[in-house]
């Protein structure tokens, strides 16, 4: 069986190559290709990824978007805040909160149960900051736009974790569950991962530079993120948000930060290529088929929502029409922050639990086929690949 694993890790890895190599000659993004790698490899495709590493999905999940949620919070820099900070707030607030209630009241007028509406409006706030990220820095995206968007999927899936906890905070209430315990939850899935992004974003920051002269040890940067994740996922609080306030500590304190942020990119892409596959190879159609209504008015109401929060979202801070129209279609892809809500979901509320992970699974995979090339289209009209001088002007 080992050999079976290492041989299908050795192929994965190898496809992502092609993957570069036929994304670099068509208009699709490799998180997409690989994706469908995953889908059509899976079990419910030919069978070739072997049970033991879909068994090790929930891990390689978990080790991949720390290290993203990490990267994504040196874009919480002092400089980068201060010459977008209030727009990306605004623009993720609004986002989130349109897709919330949007899709949940939406779900709930079609005839879903409240609380199964209301979970799944939550579930369809959160994104996939790591096919966003590769999409901009896959075609060498620059400018306002651009920006905008790596800010907003840098702390819309922290919005979008607090809605989340909110609303199973809420469902569980109506459930019966009491007062108290709902409190003690939210005290320790929020507040416990700010502490600890705190706790090991100040020493990285520190450390930083200093235990080899010029430059982090690899060993250093990516020990303390794994730290930072381990102790979040072990007291039960938010892992993503917990390693995302430790990069932005790091960004904006470390003497030399950009070389931590760099031994983190140059480890975590082939963790990335496994999760990418494994996401697609999650992918169970007979059961999104049964889903029926439910699966295809979530991917309707959650569009909608997108759009209509990144219309609303830009016109507030004032941003090009053109770039009002498609932020939200910017932010559509959908990966493992996505799925492992709906996997606590279905912990929660196991009576719901099958539909939860149906829809949430078959729907996740259909956005990350095509959220990353709505992505690149968005960076493409809105001049966001093109010269700085050539960029439409508000």
């Amino acid at each position: 069986m080992s050999g079976q694993v290492m041989l299908s890790l050795g192929l994965i890895l190898l496809v992502s190559l092609a993957a570069e190599f036929v994304g670099a000659r068509t208009r699709l993004p490799r998180v997409t290709l690989l994706v469908l790698v995953g889908v059509v490899a899976g079990p419910n495709g030919l069978g070739f990824i072997p049970d033991a590493i879909n068994g090790a999905a929930e891990l390689i999940t978990s080790f991949a978007l720390t290290m993203v949620a990490f990267l994504l919070g040196s874009e919480l820099s002092r400089e980068k805040l201060q010459r977008h900070g209030k727009a990306v707030m605004i623009l993720s607030a609004t986002v989130v909160l349109a897709t919330w209630w949007i899709v949940g009241i939406g779900l709930a007028l079609i005839g879903v149960p409240l609380i199964l509406a209301l979970i799944f409006g939550a579930i369809a706030t959160a994104t996939d900051p790591a096919a966003t990220a590769d999409v901009t820095s896959e075609m060498g995206a620059k400018g306002r736009f651009r920006d905008l968007l790596v800010g907003v999927v840098a702390i819309d899936d922290a919005w979008g974790l607090i809605v989340f906890a909110v609303t199973i905070a809420l469902a569980t209430a109506m459930m019966g569950g009491g007062a108290l315990e709902v409190g003690m939850n939210l005290v320790v899935e929020l507040g416990g991962a700010v502490l600890i992004g705190l706790a090991t974003g100040i020493p990285m920051a520190i450390l930083s530079g200093r235990l080899r002269p010029g430059r982090p040890n690899q060993l250093e940067a990516i020990g303390l993120v794994l730290v930072c994740g381990g102790l979040a996922m072990w007291i039960g609080a938010s892992y993503l948000l917990a390693a995302t306030v430790a990069g932005a500590i790091v960004a904006n304190f470390a003497r030399h930060h950009e070389y931590t942020f760099r031994q983190i990119e140059h480890f975590e892409w082939p963790f990335l290529t496994v999760f990418f596959v494994l996401s697609g190879a999650l992918l169970d159609l007979p059961l999104l088929l049964t889903s029926g209504v439910l699966g295809l008015g979530y991917l309707v109401l959650r569009v909608v929502g997108r759009l209509i929060g990144g219309w609303v979202g830009g016109k507030l801070i004032g941003a090009p029409r053109v770039e009002s129209a498609w932020f939200g279609l910017g932010l559509l892809p959908q990966a493992g922050v996505a799925v492992g809500m709906g996997l606590l979901a279905a912990t929660e509320f196991p009576e719901h639990g099958e539909t939860i992970l149906a829809v949430t699974i078959g729907t996740t995979v259909i956005f990350e086929l095509a959220g990353p090339i709505l992505t690149r289209m968005a960076l493409q009209r809105t001049g966001a690949t093109r010269p700085a001088a050539e960029t439409p002007a508000p």
